[in-house]
């Protein structure tokens, strides 16, 4: 088994956990006797953070190395590179971590998305607005492709529902003050406001809101799942809902066992990265069992045909391999804590809507 991992460069600390869960599932899968009665030997290439090498060091896996399983690199722009060497070589490439649109414009045959993919990340705060009636949307976007690429799509998975998005507004990485914005958002009557974006834009956002005395009726807030969010706001996080596509915590299957194991041997929690490679791992490996073989394309087959869950949910592509059954969890901060509101079968709380007006706000253990 092959993959290119970045061990140096900008991007190593980053992809770290990405090789450490490769590394726990290849340990684990051998003490359990391996695949198809034979040990797994791992070969991890170095590319330096510079996604232009993948194309060569894939090659050299598949030509020289005579990898028979392959895990994607780390990122979308060094997962299109790889693709492209596995894709024209016939050989199944499992992606673990790409996730940007331009993987979903291609036609692969012997590709396959394990994580979910960014158009995805709304799809939870767009079911939520319908099922509480909320049609009128306001979608902003810290102004980086991977949020961008998540607002524009939501916007127009938006549109084909019959809900009414305003075109999105991209904001400056380096903005703090949201007032332009919340005007927009006022002159629009916006019920439901969706902002992509990192935990220190969602605080930003927060304290704009307060600031203005202004609060949609819903708030979704993609960095306010991460914890760093509540500990920037304070009790000011309660009500906002964020966008997690992964967590030690959540309650696909297997992931308990998968973050104990991980800290134990890593002793640190581990990341997104770090669930997409143990996926990726997972998925090599029913495809292996279910196809008997090596051979390619039966385990093309095998991982087409494949309908299951990872640590990261539910595993189903589409007919180019694309992922269409993971989605990231909505969760919202309730009493301090984050807990899991959408999908239903995660969920361990009830929504609360509509958002508070600020006005209206009682400290966390106040009582009457």
């Amino acid at each position: 088994m092959g993959a290119v991992v970045p061990q140096s460069g900008d991007q190593a600390a980053l992809a770290a956990g990405l090789r450490q869960a490769l590394l726990l599932w290849q340990e684990q899968t051998n003490d359990a006797g391996g695949l198809l009665g034979r040990r797994i030997a791992l070969r991890l290439l170095d590319d330096h953070s510079e996604a232009e090498r993948d194309g060569r060091l894939y090659r050299q896996l598949i030509e020289e190395d005579k990898a028979d399983l392959l895990v994607g690199p780390f990122g979308s722009a060094a997962t299109l590179v790889a693709a492209a060497a596995a894709e024209g070589r016939q050989r199944v490439l499992v992606n673990a971590t790409g996730t940007f649109r331009e993987l979903g414009k291609v036609a692969y045959r012997y590709v396959f998305q394990v994580p979910a993919p960014l158009a995805s990340y709304g799809a939870g705060a767009l079911a939520i607005a319908r099922q509480a009636g909320y049609h009128r949307l306001y979608l902003t976007a810290r102004d980086d492709p991977a949020a961008r690429q998540a607002a524009e799509q939501t916007r127009a998975d938006a549109a084909a529902l019959g809900l009414d998005a305003a075109a999105v507004a991209v904001v400056s990485g380096k903005t703090s003050d949201y007032t332009d914005e919340i005007g927009a958002a006022r002159a629009l009557r916006a019920q439901a406001w969706i902002a992509f974006g990192g935990p220190q834009d969602a605080a930003n956002l927060v304290i704009s809101l307060k600031r203005a005395d202004y609060a949609p009726q819903m708030l979704v807030a993609q960095g306010a799942a991460d914890a760093r969010f509540i500990a920037l706001v304070g009790q000011d996080a309660e009500y906002a809902m964020g966008i997690l596509p992964y967590a030690p915590w959540l309650p696909s299957r297997g992931n308990a066992e998968f973050a104990r194991d991980y800290e134990k041997k890593w002793r640190a929690k581990p990341d997104l990265a770090a669930a997409e490679g143990y996926a990726a791992g997972e998925m090599l490996a029913a495809a292996v069992r279910r196809a008997g073989s090596l051979d390619q394309d039966r385990l093309r087959d095998a991982l087409s045909a494949l309908e299951t869950e990872t640590v990261l949910g539910p595993y189903r592509v589409d007919h180019y391999g694309g992922q269409i059954g993971a989605q990231p969890a909505v969760v919202q901060v309730l009493g301090g804590r984050r807990v899991i509101v959408w999908p239903k079968r995660w969920a361990s709380a009830a929504w609360q809507l509509p958002y508070p007006a600020w006005s209206q706000r009682k400290p966390l253990g106040h009582k009457e």
